[in-house]
């Protein structure tokens, strides 16, 4: 009855006082429960759009990158607006309160909550239309270099202040744009610019701070590519020059930045790199280190300061703070000092004897001081003979062989290096006895490179799976290398000569790197010969190596012609019985079935192979245990039960290959590999491979027992936290 009084109210209103009707009409039932209605649908809209947000900024989030600020805020106000109209249906049963016993409804109560309803169902609205203007809702930071928030590791010591406050004053200069910073190696001058930058920062005299090491092998496309990376500049694989054209670009848009070009040896071209200097842009300035002051006037940097030697006082502070211990009160301090003075001064010196001599006897001490006061050599290619010295002694008190092996190992593969392919290496040439699994093994070349990093020999790269050595270092490295295991090494030479006969005979490791080489001999005569590397400066020339070129090196266990464009695999490669690592890249001319042959192969990688079939001979290969083919785009078909003959393999490598994987079925033969195969491969712990359809797994595929895994499905990637228990070493998007 009170709802037809309600009604003949409004239609009098309606007619009387059209504006007083516009508010009456939250009276009218219906309207109460469409906007209910209306709500509750708004609601239910805008969930599914915060759902597909909130993906999208999970996703975001895992590949590191910023979330946009509009987003965040539309995320809160969602979640708010959200929130209120769930609380208001949860309240919704108020409406129905009646008044006079039950027998009248509650008009105000109506009313007010009715108007509430259409007010948040026009919130909720515009909520979902703002949403659709989020095409992106994320952008890409750039992460900031962590020796630019902390000091770690550096010591203000007095003599360096004075260097530090004159690089200020030259950099603000408005009439320098260039400076340099040069020394002997191992001074300290790397670690000086890092603090001046670090400093800088904090004072905000530069908006933008980016670092490069130029080192002994220049580079320009990494220097490109690691000023680009910092400016967030992505530059494609393109030639020099018009990478170049991009950066010089890109930099001259930078009020205040300061680049740092470190550890430069010879003279390099600014503009053949894409750095504008002087008057091209006041605002860039430049800061260079290098041991040699002709080569940063070469440049153009007029202002340049000589790092010297720390003196006595410095050098005993830096000395006891690596030995760690309470040097002042032990009972051969006399010797410690003795110890110090003999480092002359250097950093990389007492810091590496220092850490050799932590806990040693007194007797190892005496035997130190001896050593380094009688060197075994004068100077060695610019290298002092107290730093010599100094290094050989750290080599010397390694623990054990392994970790001598390595630490050789390392510097032959370059100053800057990646753990996967040191760990390849290794295993081929048999350094880790008595370590069954390739996992553990892992975990034990870590275990070294860490204590090498301890001892000051190894440096951290820019990631956990990088490692550096320090020039110094290296160069001594070498040198013990060639001394003590008969290496030939060649780094970045435009000519060079292979050993006589005699020497060759003798060589255990050949290490040729970043060097001209367009021509192999016809056969090299190495019976002892067991690690050969070669990659050559440039990539992109064919080199022609004889089919005989392996017929004298019977113990060759490891070989990487990384980078090297063949004609053609030498056949007498299947003559190696000992080859136990083989990697290869880019394209190659010829046929590959030849390395079916290499009976005891453990370890293969055809990293960003060209080509479309994978071997059959390869499935004669049962002792496989690692298997690359990391970026071979073109590979789309692998001989049925070829994968699941591999019984021993214990990792497997095929992101970016475009294997069109079958389904197994009953009674039907198939033309190309399937997933279940991998499920016969008991031992393997570490998976990288890319599937199209997520559809054609089977149901116990993810029951594999894997301990680093990343799975691609379509664009996306499987999400590791789907197996509990385990680590993934790569967690991309969802699919």
């Amino acid at each position: 009855m009170l709802e037809i009084i309600v009604t003949l109210v409004l239609e009098l209103v309606k007619c009387l006082a059209p504006p007083t009707e516009r508010q009456l009409v939250y009276l009218r039932w219906r309207n109460y429960n469409a906007n209910l209605e209306n709500l509750k649908a708004e609601m239910e809209k805008l969930k599914l759009e915060r759902t597909s947000i909130q993906r999208r900024v999970s996703e975001a989030k895992e590949k590191g990158e910023e979330i946009e600020e509009k987003v965040e805020k539309w995320l809160v106000s969602a979640n708010s607006i959200i929130d209120r109209a769930a609380k208001f249906i949860e309240d919704e049963e108020s409406t129905n309160k009646r008044c006079l016993k039950g027998l009248c409804p509650n008009l105000k109560t109506r009313y007010q909550l009715s108007k509430k309803a259409e007010t948040e169902v026009k919130a909720l609205a515009v909520l979902g239309e703002e949403v659709k203007k989020f095409d992106i809702v994320s952008h890409r930071t750039i992460p900031e270099e962590i020796w630019l928030k902390s000091n770690k590791g550096y010591e203000a010591f007095e003599s360096r202040v004075s260097t530090l406050k004159s690089i200020q004053n030259a950099l603000t200069d408005v009439n320098v744009s260039i400076i340099g910073v040069y020394g002997m190696g191992g001074i300290g001058k790397t670690t000086l610019v890092k603090e001046f930058a670090r400093q800088a920062r904090e004072k905000k005299l530069f908006d933008r701070v980016v670092f490069s090491e130029v080192s002994q092998t220049p580079d320009i496309k990494k220097i490109q590519g690691e000023i680009a990376e910092k400016l967030g500049l992505e530059l494609s694989d393109e030639v020099e020059y018009r990478r170049a054209s991009r950066l010089y670009e890109r930099l001259k848009n930078e009020n205040k930045i300061l680049v740092i070009l470190d550890n430069i040896w010879k003279h390099l071209d600014l503009e053949t790199v894409g750095i504008p200097f002087g008057n091209d842009h006041k605002g860039c300035r430049l800061l260079l280190t290098a041991r040699d002051n002709n080569v940063l006037l070469s440049m153009g940097s007029k202002d340049n300061f000589l790092i010297g030697n720390l003196n006595e006082e410095e050098a005993w502070r830096l000395f006891k703070i690596m030995i760690g211990d309470d040097v002042d009160n032990c009972k051969f301090k006399s010797i410690a000092i003795n110890v110090a003075q003999a480092c002359g001064g250097l950093p990389i010196a007492l810091t590496t004897v220092a850490r050799a001599l932590r806990n040693k006897s007194l007797h190892e001490w005496k035997n130190a001081l001896r050593e380094l006061q009688t060197p075994s050599m004068v100077n060695f290619e610019g290298v002092p003979a107290e730093t010599y010295s100094s290094i050989e002694l750290s080599f010397k008190y390694l623990k054990g062989e392994q970790l001598k092996k390595i630490f050789l190992l390392c510097s032959l593969i370059g100053n800057s290096f990646w753990f996967t392919d040191l760990f390849r290496y290794s295993m081929g040439l048999g350094i880790f006895q008595g370590v069954n699994r390739m996992v553990d093994a892992r975990n034990k070349l870590y275990a070294l490179l860490h204590e090498l990093r301890d001892c000051c020999l190894l440096l951290e790269g820019d990631s956990i799976e990088q490692f550096s050595m320090h020039d110094v270092v290296c160069d001594v490295a070498i040198s013990i290398a060639c001394r003590e295991q008969h290496v030939f090494s060649v780094r970045s030479e435009v000519v060079w000569e292979w050993p006589d006969e005699d020497a060759l005979k003798k060589c255990y490791a050949i290490s040729l790197l970043y060097s001209s080489i367009h021509e192999v001999s016809e056969e090299l005569e190495c019976p002892q010969l067991e690690f050969l590397l070669i990659h050559p400066k440039d990539s992109f020339v064919e080199v022609n190596i004889p089919d005989n070129f392996f017929k004298g090196m019977k113990k060759l266990r490891a070989v990487d012609l990384t980078g090297m464009r063949l004609f053609s695999l030498p056949s007498s490669i299947g003559l190696l019985a000992n080859l136990q690592t083989l990697c290869l890249e880019t394209s190659m001319l010829g046929d590959i079935a030849i390395i079916g042959k290499l009976k005891n192969l453990e370890i293969l990688s055809f990293t960003s192979f060209d080509i479309v079939r994978l071997p059959d001979e390869l499935g004669q290969r049962t002792k496989l245990r690692l298997l690359d083919l990391t970026g071979c785009l073109q590979l789309k078909f692998i001989v049925p039960n070829i994968l699941s003959s591999f019984t021993r393999l214990e990792e497997l490598y095929m992101a970016n290959c475009s294997i069109e994987w079958e389904v197994k079925k009953a009674n039907s033969e198939r033309s190309n590999a399937s997933l279940d195969e991998l499920m016969h491969l008991r031992r393997l712990t570490t998976l990288e491979i890319d599937v199209k359809n997520g559809s054609i797994l089977s149901d116990g595929f993810f029951s594999k027992k894997l301990e680093r895994f990343d799975i691609s499905i379509g664009d996306g990637s499987f999400d590791s936290s789907m197996l509990l228990g385990r680590t993934g070493f790569k967690v991309g998007r969802t699919l």
